[in-house]
């Protein structure tokens, strides 16, 4: 039987994993909610089948399965709501901007003892997947790095301008939105990251989010992660994450797209799907009924999103 879920977040998020949701047999996206009326209205566009719910609360209570993605600063009452409901959570990252807040987030989370998880997008994906098991299989000789290079020609990108949080400094920045997801992939291949140093970039207008991020983090044993990160220049999207090994080295590029180097020029793994994105949701959702049957997945854990919030904030934080 399909689970009943609540989605809690009508934005560009909410409504892409309500579609994927509709094209998966394992959920039933029936309860949806938003503050805002044309999000929702967008939102009954697409599954005119759906409840839009009163209410948030109301929306919880209906469902088995709650996925959050509203702003992260609301994030921590549903997602408690749905806690002390019963309910299994799937949030959005970052789990909030404040670090002491994650925290105790996370406490009651796993004192709760529900299923729940954190929808860094890669983590059941087959890059990290492939990538994952040739690095523990020796292919890529010894691990000595990573780099991530993020280049935007404007934040937040044309899709995102409905988000209108995203470009400031509070709540939004390619960091916790697209940086993290990128920690979060190495850290699964490396092991735990430590920052060494960051040097963020703002604006004038101190309430608008970075426009650059230059950083090095390490792992335990100093290997280096290295992060160059701007907005600004006519130029396409660049997001680009190399893991570098002496005998291979494998580029994730657009989050999908797998490509390995023995020295000279990097080549595609494998074929590419026709729609990569969809392929790596339906992944996602494949591991999300893993999780609510209580099986063994490859979704994040509310201490691997914890690890990286924590990165995330000192680096913009500039320590």
């Amino acid at each position: 039987m399909a689970i009943r879920t609540a989605i809690i977040g009508l934005g560009i998020m909410g409504r892409r994993m309500l579609e994927h949701m509709l094209l998966h047999d394992g959920f039933a996206p029936a309860y949806l909610w938003d503050p805002d009326a044309e999000s929702c209205r967008l939102a009954a566009e697409i599954a005119p089948d759906s409840e839009i719910m009163a209410s948030a609360d109301a929306a919880i209570e209906a469902a088995d399965l709650v996925y959050l993605a509203c702003p992260p600063v609301p994030r921590k009452a549903f997602a408690l709501a749905a806690a002390a409901a019963g309910k299994a959570v799937f949030l959005e990252k970052p789990l909030g901007v404040d670090v002491d807040e994650s925290t105790d987030l996370v406490r009651q989370l796993t004192d709760a003892g529900i299923p729940v998880a954190v929808n860094f997008t890669q983590a059941a994906g087959a890059a990290l997947t492939q990538i994952s098991t040739a690095a523990d299989a020796g292919d890529l000789g010894d691990l000595v790095g990573v780099d991530i290079v993020v280049t935007y020609a404007n934040w937040p990108r044309k899709w995102q301008r409905s988000a209108d949080w995203l470009r400031f400094r509070v709540e939004g920045g390619m960091t916790r939105e697209v940086i993290s997801h990128f920690l979060f992939f190495s850290e699964r291949v490396l092991g735990p990251l430590s920052l060494v140093w960051a040097q963020p970039s703002y604006p004038a207008d101190g309430t608008l989010c970075e426009t650059h991020m230059l950083a090095r983090l390490e792992t335990a044993d100093g290997r280096p992660v290295t992060v160059m990160a701007s907005v600004g220049g006519a130029q396409p999207d660049r997001q680009e994450l190399t893991i570098k090994g002496t005998g291979a080295s494998r580029r994730v590029t657009e989050f999908y797209r797998d490509a390995m180097s023995d020295g000279g020029e990097f080549s595609a793994v494998a074929a590419e799907p026709g729609d990569p994105r969809a392929v790596s949701l339906k992944a996602q959702l494949d591991d999300l009924l893993l999780l609510v049957d209580g099986q063994p997945n490859r979704l994040a854990t509310l201490q691997e999103a914890l690890r990286v919030q924590k990165l995330v904030e000192a680096m913009l934080a500039g320590c």
